[in-house]
């Protein structure tokens, strides 16, 4: 697939591709995943930085991005990789939910 990024792709050596492989089965979550999770840990300073990120390092469209993130916060397994994160961004959803 084109929206995944592998180890390969991004210069990793062997080793460390069979590391995130086996990091991938003990979470749960594939690197891709993570690596959305990981952008919405971050503090943006504006919109356009952050997409900026999303198409570059995970080469994805901003709205197939924020899909994925939508279903990561129902998938228990990012939970339990990640609760501070998924916590807060839940409960953002939940409150724009609220305003409709």
């Amino acid at each position: 697939m084109t929206e995944e990024t592998g180890a390969g792709e991004t210069g990793a050596g062997a080793g460390e591709s069979v590391a995130l492989h086996e990091e991938r089965s003990a979470s749960g979550l594939s690197e891709r995943d993570r690596a959305v999770l990981a952008v919405e840990r971050r503090g943006w300073p504006g919109p356009g930085a952050k997409e900026r990120e999303i198409r570059e390092r995970l080469g994805l469209s901003p709205t197939r991005y924020y899909q994925l993130l939508n279903a990561l916060l129902d998938d228990p397994r990012a939970l339990a990789h990640d609760p501070v994160t998924v916590n807060r961004l839940r409960a953002r959803r939940e409150e724009r939910r609220a305003l409709r």
